[in-house]
């Protein structure tokens, strides 16, 4: 989860996630590239003294400035275009998990497994044991294996929702009327947070989500219990 004054992203806890960082960092520095360059070339155009009262055009510098761009644009499109195939990309999911958008809660259903179902609320924070965190922590928490293929299923009940977990680079709109689907796949253990990033309303924000990644067995178990 995020921490205080934590200004970058989250630790990965998915690839899909470490691609999404690896993407953001290769975005950046060519950002800071071209920043630092346009700069220079601002300070060193307020500072000098050159005048040329016959200059009138340059081609050279326009085809410069006109195919830079391109190629740097490209630079950023190619990565772009292959992690949106890679985050819609659903191979053999082990587990298929389906998530509902009510105001103001989550339920969840896991059709594979005698349709568990559940609700999950926001602890209030008069009810909050010491060790939760406020406005994150529910009642019912999401019990996945880790080192499995998960599909989920998210759609709602009333309003546009979104299931958004960003260790896991997770982000799906809960339409209602429609169902849409991605995958994730945990590579460790934890606790995972999340909440509603939609604007669907007041108390939007207070519909946060919660994945336990445990061991295979440990979920199986879980599974019998329920």
């Amino acid at each position: 989860m995020s921490t205080w004054a934590n200004l970058g992203l989250q630790d990965s806890a998915s690839p899909l996630m470490e691609q999404l960082i690896f993407f953001h960092d290769h975005a950046l520095l060519i950002l800071v590239m071209i920043t630092v360059l346009v700069g220079y070339l601002m300070f060193m155009l307020f500072f000098n003294n050159y005048v040329n009262r016959f200059l009138l055009h340059g081609q050279l510098i326009e085809m410069i400035w006109t195919i830079l761009p391109a190629i740097i644009l490209l630079f950023i499109a190619f990565p772009s275009l292959r992690l949106l195939y890679l985050l819609d990309e659903i191979n053999e999911p082990s587990v298929t998990l389906k998530s509902i958008g009510h105001q103001w809660y989550w339920s969840y259903e896991y059709s594979d497994f005698n349709n568990i179902e559940f609700d999950s609320y926001m602890i209030p924070t008069n009810e909050l044991p010491t060790d939760g965190f406020r406005l994150l922590d529910v009642d019912n928490r999401i019990v996945l294996p880790m080192n499995s293929q998960i599909r989920i299923l998210v759609t709602a009940a009333d309003v546009i929702h979104s299931w958004t977990i960003p260790a896991l680079g997770v982000k799906v709109d809960g339409t209602p009327g429609r169902l849409n689907q991605t995958n994730f796949f945990m590579n460790r253990p934890g606790l995972f947070y999340g909440q509603c990033s939609e604007i669907c309303g007041a108390n939007h924000s207070f519909m946060p989500i919660v994945i336990e990644s445990v061991p295979t067995n440990y979920f199986i178990k879980w599974i019998s219990n329920n």
